[in-house]
């Protein structure tokens, strides 16, 4: 009796010690999942606050119509004597010149010399836009609307 006795309290020693054991181990693993929980709502938020940084951005570049490529480079290549391109990315003398010029060469056009001279805005209109049409939407970008270059 005394052996079963033993067995007996050995076996719920050991049971104690299994339950015991567990509960550590349940505990333990709830910290760890409240952990990654935290670190994953983190990463949720860095990564939604990234991808809106990034929408915005695209956004205000392209989206928005400040990235006006295509716009230029047709009105250039169509209309480019009149400066019109010019007008559309913001540069107002640069497009009075093209004007200017185009409006001089017409009244001058019956002495003969006009001619010349409503050729000239309407050959750098023409090869500005087909350099506009040419360029990458950031070089584009970069260049004539950040970085505000005017001629060709």
């Amino acid at each position: 009796m005394s052996d079963e006795k033993n067995l007996s309290d050995d076996l719920n020693d050991m049971l104690g010690d299994a339950k015991e054991g567990a509960k550590k181990a349940a505990d333990k693993a709830g910290e760890f999942a409240e952990e990654a929980k935290e670190k994953a709502k983190e990463f949720a938020e860095d990564a939604k606050e990234t991808a809106s940084e990034f929408a915005e951005s695209a956004k205000e570049t392209f989206a928005s119509g400040e990235n006006k490529k295509i716009l230029a480079g047709i009105l250039g290549i169509l209309f480019g004597g009149l400066g019109i391109h010019k007008f559309i990315l913001g540069y107002n003398k640069e497009g009075g010149i093209l004007l200017g010029a185009t409006l001089i060469g017409i009244l001058l056009s019956c002495v003969g010399v006009g001619l010349l001279i409503v050729w000239v805005p309407g050959v750098v209109g023409f090869i500005e836009g087909i350099i506009y049409l040419t360029k990458s939407d950031t070089d584009f970008y970069n260049t004539y609307q950040a970085g505000k270059k005017p001629w060709f």
